[in-house]
């Protein structure tokens, strides 16, 4: 790593955190200590879950179970969708991935790993890890154990699941931690969604373990979210548990099997309804668009964005020459939302990113941080706690820059290490 390079990053770590002062809501109350704690803590983390030998075998061993996942996906969609699901095809191919069907083939993996999620959430396996990870947070970052847990728990379940298991502290929390839930919905990726993406992008990253680097993602993106909603909402207020027990989601194990599927399936239509519309709205801004020029180029919304968000991902870590690319993917993440992102990083042409700029842009798109999801949380958190919609809607917009600030901070965060 060049001196230019190790500048670059530093100017990037202190620019991402400069990026969220003027929507701060009180610049001199922000704890800069709590900054410094979160950074060093993501670049610890970062270290252990990338270059820790036991670590990284545990991934390649969580890499063959989603292989295993992959092919027993497969033969459900097979099962009920025939060819079209994976089957024996009744034709030819007459190009290499043109039978991949993203309905069939893609969004399936939402189901099963939403019902293997509740499944291992109801066994105690995943609420063991999700408090472990939340008392090392309340620790260095000063929060209560309601907010710590449902800030954690978006690494394993949804940005609208997660505030489930504190629903009975909603009516409680300080706008500060309404802040910090919403933060960390939509900085990070739930697992159910983790398993369709890393079908997608396997031919972009065919020879990573993308599992590792999405969770990686989603665990560095928790303490980023706490940084930036401390600084775009400063306060001390702290909202603690009142006994040990937290709420109880599933019954049983059939109770967890059954409501997994049927959360995953609304999960799978959602994700499949936003992409038909955004796709065809996209498709039609651009018509418009292209009306006018720059040059030899007809204008887009991708271009736009790409200018908007490039100095962005110069930040993350990405060189200048590609930071354009880099931006647009970024620009359509937020304007739209991480799939359409993510589709379009798939089938990018080789060269057009290095592979490391390709696995920081990975980084820097891990999140739900779009304006439909601001709309998804407010509605959702909302109908468990009515009387807090007009304290969600406030922070709605904070929550937004601050979760696309705390993906793109992962992303520099990455930069550091490859």
């Amino acid at each position: 790593m060049d001196i230019l390079y190790i500048i670059q990053i530093l100017i990037g770590f202190v620019g991402l955190v400069l990026i969220a002062f003027p929507f701060s809501s009180n610049i001199k109350i922000i704890n800069y200590r709590h900054i410094i704690y979160a950074i060093l803590f993501q670049l610890v983390l970062a270290f252990i879950l990338i270059k820790i030998p036991v670590i990284t075998n545990l991934f390649s061993y969580l890499a063959d179970g989603v292989a295993a996942l992959q092919v027993a996906t497969g033969k459900g969609t097979e099962f009920v969708f025939g060819y079209l699901g994976g089957g024996a095809l009744p034709y030819e191919l007459s190009q290499k991935g043109s039978a991949l069907i993203f309905a069939f083939s893609i969004l399936p993996f939402i189901i099963v790993m939403s019902s293997i999620t509740a499944t291992l959430w109801y066994w105690g396996i995943l609420p063991f890890i999700v408090n472990v990870f939340s008392k090392i947070c309340q620790k260095l970052f000063n929060i209560g154990g309601p907010i710590g847990l449902g800030a954690a728990a978006n690494v394993i379940v949804g940005q609208v699941e997660a505030p489930l298991l504190i629903r009975p502290y909603l009516a409680k929390l300080s706008n500060k931690e309404l802040l910090i839930l919403m933060t960390a919905g939509m900085s990070t990726v739930a697992g159910s969604i983790m398993v369709a993406l890393v079908s997608m992008l396997q031919i972009q990253f065919n020879d990573l373990n993308l599992i590792q680097h999405f969770l990686t993602a989603s665990i560095l993106s928790v303490p980023a979210a706490i940084l930036f909603a401390n600084v775009l909402m400063p306060s001390n207020e702290v909202t603690d548990f009142e006994g040990d027990e937290t709420p109880k989601i599933y019954e049983n194990t059939m109770d967890a099997i059954t409501k997994g599927t049927r959360d995953g399936t609304d999960i799978a239509i959602g994700v499949g309804s936003i992409l038909i519309v955004f796709i065809a709205l996209v498709y039609l801004v651009d018509s418009l668009l292209g009306i006018f020029s720059i040059g030899s180029q007809s204008l887009s919304l991708q271009m736009i964005l790409g200018y908007l968000f490039a100095p962005i991902a110069w930040l993350m870590g990405v060189p200048w020459d590609e930071a354009i690319v880099s931006g647009k993917l970024l620009g359509i993440k937020t304007a739209l939302n991480e799939f359409v992102a993510y589709a379009e990083l798939a089938n990018l042409q080789d060269g057009i990113l290095s592979d490391r700029s390709k696995l920081i842009t990975l980084y820097g798109l891990c999140g739900f941080a779009n304006f439909s999801s601001v709309g998804i949380l407010v509605s959702g958190i909302g109908a468990m706690s009515p009387e807090r919609k007009p304290d969600l809607i406030k922070v709605s917009l904070r929550a937004l820059i601050g979760a696309t600030l705390a993906s793109c901070m992962t992303g520099t965060v990455i930069a550091v290490f490859i």
